[in-house]
C-alpha cells in the first residue's frame, strides 16, 4: 500500500478499478493523492487480492475478496477514512467503513460486463475466431476477457453488483450525459490504450474531495 501526506488526520484511499483500467489510471491516482498530500490530507492506495503487486492470480479473485481487501486496508489505517473510487472501484468499497466516499465516473458491474464482452467480440472479430456471449454463462473455467482471465465466478457477481449510495459524493467528465453531484473537465484516461496521466484533472479531483472532506467533517 502506497501511503502519501502527513501521518494524521484523515486519509482518502484510492480503490482502482478493475482490469485493464487499473493500470491505466494508476498514474491519475497517485497524482490525485500527491495533489491531496499538498492540501495536507493522508492518501493510501493499496493493492487489492488479485491487483498490482498482490500474489492472488487474478482469476483467483472476486468481488467478495475484492471487498474484503478493500475493508481490510481502510482498517489497518486506524483513522477516519474517505474512499475515493474511480469506475468499476466503486464496486469495491461497499463494506469498508469510511465517513463518505468519492465515486469518479462510477459504472456498475453489468456496465462492466458488457464492456468486457464488446472487447472480447472486438478481438475475436479481428483474430477470425469464433466467441458466443452466451457460453459465458455455462463456464466453469476462468475466461480470457479484454486481457484478463476471469473467473466465472466473479463474471455472474457483476450482473448485479452496484456501487454503494452511502454518503456519496458522484463526479464526472463534463462529457459525461449521466447525472453527477459535480462535473469536472478533464480526460478519460481509463479509454486510453496506454497508461497516461492528466495532471490538471487530478488537481480538480483533489480540490473537490478536500472540499467534500471539510464538508463532512463540518
Amino acid at each position: 500500500m502506497l501511503r502519501f501526506g502527513p501521518d494524521t488526520g484523515p486519509v482518502v484511499v484510492v480503490a482502482l478499478p478493475l482490469f485493464e483500467e487499473a493500470n491505466r489510471t494508476r498514474a491519475f491516482a497517485v497524482s490525485i493523492l500527491r495533489a491531496l498530500a499538498e492540501r495536507g490530507i493522508a492518501g493510501a492506495l493499496p493493492d487489492l487480492p488479485g491487483q498490482g503487486e498482490s500474489l492472488l492470480p487474478t482469476h483467483e479473485t472476486d468481488l467478495a475478496k475484492l471487498r474484503t481487501g478493500f475493508a481490510a486496508a481502510v482498517a489497518s489505517l486506524d483513522t477516519p477514512a474517505f474512499a475515493l473510487a474511480i469506475r468499476s472501484g466503486a464496486l469495491l468499497d461497499i463494506e469498508a467503513q469510511v465517513t463518505a466516499r468519492t465515486h469518479l465516473s462510477p459504472m456498475t458491474g453489468a456496465d462492466l460486463r458488457r464492456e468486457l464482452v464488446r472487447a472480447r467480440q472486438a478481438s475475436a472479430r479481428e483474430a477470425g475466431e469464433p466467441f458466443d456471449p452466451a457460453s459465458l454463462e455455462t463456464a466453469t473455467a476462468p475466461v480470457g476477457l479484454a486481457g484478463n482471465l476471469i473467473s466465472p465466478a466473479l463474471l455472474a457477481q457483476l450482473s448485479d453488483a452496484t456501487p454503494s449510495t452511502e454518503q456519496t459524493r458522484t463526479v464526472r467528465l463534463a462529457t459525461e450525459a449521466k447525472p453527477a453531484d459535480a462535473k469536472l473537465p478533464g480526460s478519460p484516461l481509463w479509454r486510453r490504450a496506454e497508461p497516461d496521466n492528466d495532471p490538471a484533472f487530478a488537481v480538480a479531483v483533489a480540490d473537490d474531495i478536500a472540499q467534500w472532506i471539510a464538508t463532512c467533517a463540518a
